[in-house]
């Protein structure tokens, strides 16, 4: 168990057991594919220290490089977006830290050995934005943030050349999306009729809640004027 416990203490009192390399990579080699499709979204919803995350990062960054090495500017765009893409919950906020620190020199790391001198200071800024978006400090089983409040996950998506869309949208309300064409919700769901709350996403073909927030298009790299 060497590496994977912090203290006997962390163990007894939040069940905390982080997963070995081995493991995590077996297990994403399952979902080999989607771990290489740089937008395909994943939350690790008892994230720890980012071991699933920082592995899942390591396979998106690869293929950024892989394609965009001889272009800074699409390197960036593509890092920018693989970065967006990875969510995590986790109970302790040191671990939260932990997890976004690992994943920003991570993903920092691999661009400056990449770019070199022609890396923007604005790329990272933007990485560190939505990361802190991203991996946020609350319960996975009550769905509800530190602060009691239900968690709210932010979705980037790219709209036109490189201007980026926000939209906010809570946690609980998204696992209870699913629903199909006629209406029907996935196990544990209701049936449904659409109205307006819901909407029809064509990348998982299924219904999800409509956002609590949406926010007005803005370049990648000033995401934090978002605020």
């Amino acid at each position: 168990m060497e590496g994977q416990v912090k203290s006997r203490d962390r163990v007894r009192e939040h069940g905390e057991v982080f997963t070995n390399p081995r493991e995590v990579n077996a297990m994403l080699d399952m979902v080999k594919q989607e771990t290489e499709r740089i937008e395909s979204r994943f939350l690790e919803p008892a994230c720890g220290d980012g071991n699933f995350l920082i592995e899942i990062i390591r396979r998106k960054m690869a293929v950024v490089k892989a394609r965009y090495a001889k272009s800074p500017s699409e390197y960036e765009r593509y890092a920018f977006l693989a970065a967006s893409s990875i969510y995590g919950v986790e109970l302790l906020q040191d671990n939260v830290e932990e997890c976004r620190k690992r994943l920003f020199e991570f993903i920092k790391g691999e661009a400056e050995k990449t770019l070199k001198s022609n890396l923007e200071p604005a790329f990272l800024d933007a990485v560190a934005y939505v990361l802190e978006r991203n991996i946020l400090c609350g319960d996975a089983l009550t769905l509800k943030a530190n602060d009691g409040e239900p968690i709210i996950f932010s979705e980037w998506s790219f709209a036109m050349g490189d201007k980026v869309k926000r939209r906010d949208f809570r946690l609980d309300e998204l696992l209870e999306g699913g629903g199909d064409k006629n209406g029907q919700m996935s196990l544990f769901g209701a049936s449904m009729t659409p109205t307006s709350s819901w909407e029809w996403d064509e990348e998982i073909n299924a219904y999800i809640p409509a956002p609590i927030r949406e926010y007005p298009l803005c370049d990648w790299r000033e995401v934090r004027a978002y605020g």
